[in-house]
């Protein structure tokens, strides 16, 4: 447990857990319930069966199970994973199917190949050899076809990062660990590594990682970006630099309000409220440095916000927002190392109007 909080399962396992029992049932014409699987890291997980049905008109079987997330806030906790399972052409070993609600890979840049359905490698890996262990207990051949559907995915998958990935169709089966660890963000990371890969896939010179919606469709309007060159970047600027300090491309602007800025600018990289704060004596600073007054300076220091901070600034003729930019400029740049990426930064209001800029 992770403070607490109760670890859920990955898509990737549930397919996992569903893909053994449909197999078990079409060698033995019965369902194990619940099924148990062995995750990557040993652990061995029972799962209970929410639908079960031998297909005799298919040769096929299929289960599914419901997945739990746990108390992680998952977009697929609660929604029915299914695998269909048939018989394949001996030799040809396991052979993968998007069935509904699962995606299709349509751009370069991902780990599979266009075409394939969007289930990660690791997933396939542990359906691979939860097939071999069901044919060695079972007398089955290990040739089989596996469709993966999930119930809703496709209108899921409109809450994801998938269609400016180019997965259409529906969700990705993920999972590394087969475990969810609550509030770990790691889904949300690993999604921005896929939106820089495939925007370098396509061949894109310059990507904007934006904190939210209103920044992101003020990046685009100001450079006339496509969609799949803008990286939902949330709080994690962290992760974004990192990864484009080993995966570099041309240019990055990075975009987002004054308050998630501010933090930036203040050397944070993880720019949630609940695990880095505005320093208020930092942007007290560079009002000093703008020239502002002591008696300025000490407004913005009792600022609520570091918007209310601007605001004062901007009364007193105080270019507060192109300082932030321009502090916030220096610490990407500093988390970059020297790689080849010219980086500029555009901070907003709530309205979306631009307030701050660097260079």
């Amino acid at each position: 447990m992770s403070g607490g909080l109760r670890h859920g399962w990955t898509t990737g396992a549930c397919a996992t857990a569903a893909t053994t029992a449909a197999y078990t049932a079409l060698l033995t014409g019965s369902f194990p319930d619940p099924v148990e699987i062995v995750l990557p890291r040993g652990q061995r997980p029972a799962f209970a069966l929410a639908t079960e049905a031998i297909l005799p008109g298919e040769r096929a079987a299929r289960a599914g199970v419901v997945k739990d997330a746990g108390d992680d806030p998952d977009v697929t906790h609660g929604a029915l994973v299914s695998a269909t399972v048939r018989h394949g052409e001996p030799g040809t070993g396991v052979t993968f199917r998007a069935g509904p609600g699962v995606g299709t890979v349509t751009k370069p840049g991902l780990p599979l190949e266009v075409g394939e359905p969007a289930i990660n490698p690791v997933p396939r890996q542990m359906m691979r050899e939860h097939v071999e262990l069901v044919a060695a207990q079972h007398g089955g051949g290990g040739d089989v076809i596996v469709e993966i559907s999930i119930d809703d995915g496709e209108k899921l998958a409109l809450r994801t990062w998938n269609p400016r990935l180019g997965i259409l169709g529906g969700l990705s089966v993920l999972g590394t660990t087969g475990i969810v660890v609550p509030y770990s963000c790691s889904a949300w990371i690993d999604s921005i590594r896929r939106g820089i890969d495939v925007a370098r896939a396509a061949g894109h010179r310059h990507v904007a990682a934006c904190t939210g919606s209103t920044s992101e469709s003020v990046a685009a309007r100001l450079y006339g970006l496509p969609d799949d060159a803008l990286l939902d970047m949330g709080d994690f600027a962290g992760a974004v630099l990192k990864y484009l300090r080993r995966h570099p491309i041309d240019r990055l602007t990075v975009a987002g309000g004054i308050g998630k800025l501010s933090k930036l600018a203040d050397g944070h990289l993880d720019l949630h409220s609940g695990r880095s704060q505005v320093s208020m004596e930092a942007l007290a600073e560079l009002a000093r440095e703008a020239g502002g007054t002591a008696e300025l300076a000490g407004r913005v220091l009792l600022a609520n916000t570091a918007l209310g901070a601007l605001h004062l600034c901007q009364e007193a003729g105080l270019p507060l927002g192109d300082l932030v930019a321009g502090r916030a400029k220096t610490a990407a740049e500093g988390v970059l190392r020297g790689a080849p990426v010219q980086v500029d930064v555009i901070v907003i209001d709530r309205a979306g109007t631009l307030v701050g800029r660097a260079p």
